[in-house]
């Protein structure tokens, strides 16, 4: 499994606002692989809003098959619609590979 976390760092008080946009119900999910979506918002920041979407994937394929997609395309057309300048300062995309991990029992 892999991990395709996209940081992004936004103006103070959009983190919030932004969060319910990646975990709409769409596409994303009928795509072969789609494990999950989570969105984290780090805490205790001042200077300005930092959100990790985290989506998780069977393989990195699967992904590559998701980014080129017409689906991902639509999905992120339009996504500043209101016409102003962006919210988002920098964005960073982080490939993880899922290496162990422990779950209640």
């Amino acid at each position: 499994m892999i991990i395709v976390t996209n940081r992004m760092k936004t103006k103070l008080g959009f983190a919030e606002k932004m969060a319910p946009a990646f975990t709409k119900p769409g596409a994303l999910q009928e795509m072969k692989g789609f494990v999950k979506v989570e969105v984290l918002i780090t805490q205790n920041l001042s200077e300005h809003d930092e959100l990790n979407v985290n989506v998780y994937w069977d393989s990195l394929e699967d992904f590559s098959q998701w980014k080129n997609s017409d689906a991902f395309k639509q999905a992120h057309k339009g996504s500043n619609s209101s016409g102003g300048e962006s919210p988002i300062l920098e964005s960073k995309i982080i490939i993880s590979k899922l290496a162990s991990s422990l779950e209640a029992k």
